[in-house]
């Protein structure tokens, strides 16, 4: 069996491991031995998800308390520290800095990447409601080109300036700053949360650009009577009703199919692809860039067909072909000394791998919370999916290595069966939402989860809901 390759270090990884063992000897007088360096790199690296997972359960309380544009609002706070944190860490002379930025910036990616989808897809017309909140996964994957672009050892990747690349993330901070406050609340929230009538129509017919909003307020109406009565969900919760079993068992599984896939694992084992493909080492860091871009097109391609062809098409269609890539991704690892063409695959797969995750799994799986459930359920939901994806993330990040080690040319192995039972599972058990109003959507799924229940009453008082409480 061929010795699988090593993992290059990407230079910015040496840069701040250097950093700290110079940090440490400038007060101790002692060099740091490399596997404490290797611990604290580590530590640095698994801050951020820590931080993810922090956000998450954060985001819920904060939706519902302070409202969608304003917990994205407050939540620059967060960036803003990690930047200055990041920037003046190499004067300073301290990594902890650097550690505690990386936590406050995950807590950052935690609570915006629960709260934005949910305020997109609420803010939508249903029948823009999946193209609208799918440009979440767009600007993740332009998020990911644009680190990789500025990464690159011509521009900020070098010794010098890697303080500044760490505190980019204050421009898009700053940005949002500045042009959320122009745009108005989520409707629904303001409505139904809320109970302002007059809010919610001002904001709908800012939103449309137009006065005559009538009819989609009318549907709002109805479903704020439907909810009628009903307090915010807690998680916990979710699990316990029956009503809900069915939207809670699609979000772990297809939440948990999206961060067990190996789309992370595939461009973390890209660099090693593209070297045995006869990549320079020099070329290496634009081919991976490649790799991002490859994301960024295809979630721009499901943006835009979204509403043609569904969100379960979708789903079961991206799955399917990263089935298809990982098997023949696994033939060509196993005969890569066989056949001189076999790299040349292999790097043509991780391509094709990613674009197939990009075209389903990347935007549809994040716009599944606000879908399956209701105004009351939703930031819960929310909480559960956030955790679930970061505890993953962890635990995928944490494993990788080993799973690399053991099963060598097969480690897509085990992410293969996951897409396997991802597709089934998207085809035999997601119902499709495509062009349906919240509460149609809700109504079905009752449906469908306790068909031998009748319908409850109809609720017509027109009392707030206080669904404030978590």
């Amino acid at each position: 069996m061929t010795q699988e390759p090593e993992r290059p270090v990407r230079p910015r990884t040496q840069h701040i491991q250097k950093f700290t063992n110079e940090t440490w000897q400038a007060r101790t007088g002692k060099p740091l031995p490399d596997h404490v360096v290797l611990l604290v790199w580590s530590l640095i690296v698994s801050l951020f998800p820590m931080g993810g997972l922090f956000g998450a359960l954060l985001a819920g309380p904060m939706a519902i308390k302070l409202g969608r544009k304003k917990s994205l609002l407050v939540n620059n706070i967060f960036v803003v520290a990690a930047a200055l944190l990041f920037g003046f860490s190499h004067k300073a002379g301290s990594f902890e800095m650097i550690m505690l930025g990386r936590l406050l910036i995950g807590v950052s990616a935690g609570v915006s990447m629960n709260v934005q989808p949910m305020y997109l897809g609420e803010s939508a017309p249903s029948e823009l409601r999946g193209a609208v909140a799918m440009t979440s996964a767009i600007f993740t994957a332009l998020g990911i080109v644009m680190g990789q672009v500025v990464g690159l050892r011509e521009l900020m990747g070098g010794p010098q300036v890697w303080p500044l690349l760490l505190a980019s993330c204050l421009v898009p901070g700053v940005l949002q700053l500045v042009s959320l406050p122009l745009l108005p609340e989520s409707p629904r929230y303001l409505l139904i949360d809320c109970g302002d009538t007059e809010a919610c129509l001002a904001a709908l017919q800012l939103l449309r650009g137009t006065q005559d909003v009538a009819e989609e307020f009318e549907e709002m109406e109805e479903e704020r009577a439907a909810c009628q009565g009903r307090q915010a969900r807690r998680p916990w919760e979710l699990f316990q009703d029956r009503g809900l079993r069915k939207q809670v068992t699609s979000l772990v599984v297809l939440g948990s199919a999206m961060e067990l896939c190996g789309n992370d694992s595939v461009y973390a084992y890209a660099s090693s692809v593209f070297r045995e493909a006869g990549v320079p080492e020099e070329k290496i860091q634009y081919a991976i860039i490649g790799t991002g871009s490859c994301e960024l097109f295809a979630t721009f391609v499901s943006c835009v067909v979204i509403e043609r062809v569904g969100r379960k098409v979708l789903l079961v269609g991206g799955y399917s072909l990263m089935t298809c890539w990982a098997s023949i991704f696994t033939a060509a690892l196993c005969l890569k000394s066989s056949f001189p063409w076999m790299p040349y695959l292999a790097m043509s797969c991780v391509f094709a791998f990613i674009l197939s995750f990009g075209i389903g799994p990347a935007g549809v799986t994040g716009i599944l919370a606000t879908e399956l459930f209701d105004q009351t359920a939703r930031p819960a939901a929310y909480m559960v999916c956030g955790a679930l994806m970061w505890i993953m993330l962890f635990l995928v990040g944490i494993g990788f290595p080993f799973v690399m080690e053991s099963l060598s040319h097969f480690l897509f192995v085990p992410f293969l069966g996951v897409c396997v039972c991802g597709a089934i599972y998207a085809g035999l058990f997601l119902p499709e939402t495509k062009g349906k109003t919240f509460l149609e959507i809700s109504e079905d799924l009752h449906r469908l989860s306790l068909p031998a229940q009748a319908q409850g009453p109809t609720r017509s008082s027109r009392e707030v809901i206080q669904s404030t409480e978590l």
